[in-house]
């Protein structure tokens, strides 16, 4: 019957109370048949059968409803059940009030609101199914019974019903809020989880693929050196080209010291990877680093921070997760990029700015997901700097947070954990 309709949660519960109010009114129409003809008593049939009638038309209304497009919401699926307290306490008013046993059917729709809703919703159909019991117990419509002889034992009848149909919806309010919190906790955990390991698997077949890379490419970075010596000894009397030449022997002989200890660091523990450094010092490294990468990028520095400095685990992996995020700020940046690094005793917090043209709204909302680069074409953007980085500060209990700034341009901001100084 709905195979057509959305699928969300919310939805497929509505299909259900509209299921579920379908088996109410059979129910309540065959009571009140069954009521007519073989029980002599007099109550207003004409305005029960209104009511039967109206609430019948209401979940029509819903039937329509489902088959429409528009997403269902959790204050429509409220309005919903307050339809059947409303429905529930005008039949209750015409046969009896709280002295009627199916009083206690005012549970039904607290418990649907518990299990489904918010818990703001919980409580306010809490206090509006109270109030109507409340109500009931002095107005109503009394069914034709003599309690004359029992009037004090029939009060307290009356009164202890009241008292336990207000303590089972607390109880029921509560202990089901609490469950489907915990719940929709486990679940935001399990996802959390899951994207957790399917990103580790992506690592892991970088991974693979950079070991392999790295001893592919040890073979053309020696015949690079190799030429570019040549080359410097046949034009040594070229100033502009030998410092060309002396700038891309630098480059190769990074690419291979940085191959190298990929090769050597690969499958250590955090801890035999790195030693403590003071937070300048660890930060003035990775710049120098930068530099000797990127000679021809213009940036200003700028730090500050308590005394004496605090350090920090200096680990390969968190230094290239930086120098990523630098050279991504370098390849977005117009003229220069602006570093700041502040730190206080637990928290370093250290930001990069660049003068580009900005985040569009897919890489705001795609930024650090594998093989995603925003880069025009040219940039070679393989789309595993940021992804990377973001993983390993991660790791190290940090964070990365990317933004534009108001003046145009964008921010990188990372925030990790340092090591206090002991005093």
């Amino acid at each position: 019957m709905f195979r057509e309709l959305s699928k969300s949660p919310i939805s497929k519960n509505l299909q259900r109370l509209f299921l579920l109010r379908n088996i109410a009114i059979a129910v309540q129409s065959l009571a009140l048949g069954i009521m007519y003809w073989s029980i002599d008593i007099v109550i207003p049939w004409g305005e029960m059968i209104v009511v039967i009638v109206l609430l019948t038309l209401v979940n029509f209304l819903t039937w329509v409803r489902l088959h429409q497009k528009w997403p269902v919401t959790n204050i429509e699926f409220f309005l919903q059940l307050l339809v059947d307290v409303v429905a529930l306490s005008c039949l209750l008013y015409f046969s009896g009030g709280s002295t009627n046993p199916f009083i206690s059917l005012y549970l039904l729709p607290l418990t649907i609101t518990a299990a489904v809703l918010p818990w703001r919703y919980t409580w306010v159909m809490a206090i509006i199914t109270i109030a109507c019991y409340s109500i009931l117990l002095f107005i109503y419509i009394p069914l034709p019974h003599n309690h004359e002889n029992h009037l004090i034992e029939f009060a307290l009848h009356v009164s202890g019903m009241w008292l336990a149909f207000v303590l089972s919806t607390v109880i029921i309010a509560w202990f089901v809020v609490r469950m489907s919190s915990s719940i929709r906790d486990r679940d935001r955990d399990l996802a959390k989880v899951r994207e957790q390991a399917l990103r580790n698997e992506q690592i892991i077949a970088l991974g693979t693929l950079a070991a392999g890379a790295a001893h592919e490419l040890g073979t053309p970075l020696s015949t690079m050196a190799v030429i570019a010596g040549e080359l410097q000894q046949e034009y040594i009397q070229d100033t502009e080209f030998q410092n060309n030449i002396r700038i891309l022997k630098d480059q190769i002989v990074h690419c291979k010291q940085t191959l190298t200890h990929l090769l050597a660091k690969a499958g250590h523990a955090r801890t035999e990877q790195g030693s403590e450094l003071p937070i300048d010092e660890f930060l003035n490294q990775i710049l120098d680093k930068w530099k000797l990468i990127r000679p021809s990028v213009e940036f200003t520095y700028h730090s500050s921070g308590v005394q004496p400095v605090p350090k920090i685990m200096e680990n390969q992996l968190l230094s290239q997760s930086i120098l990523n995020l630098l050279n991504n700020a370098a390849d977005a940046s117009s003229k220069c990029v602006d570093i700041k690094s502040s730190w206080t005793a637990q928290i370093l917090h250290f930001e990069i700015l660049d003068d580009g043209e900005g985040l569009s709204a897919e890489a705001m909302e795609r930024a650090g997901e594998a093989f995603f680069s925003s880069k025009k074409p040219g940039q070679q953007g393989f789309g595993i700097g940021l992804f990377l980085a973001n993983a390993n500060i991660e790791r190290f209990g940090g964070s990365v947070r990317l933004f534009n700034l108001e003046q145009g341009g964008a921010c990188t901001q990372v925030v990790l954990p340092l090591i206090a100084t002991k005093p």
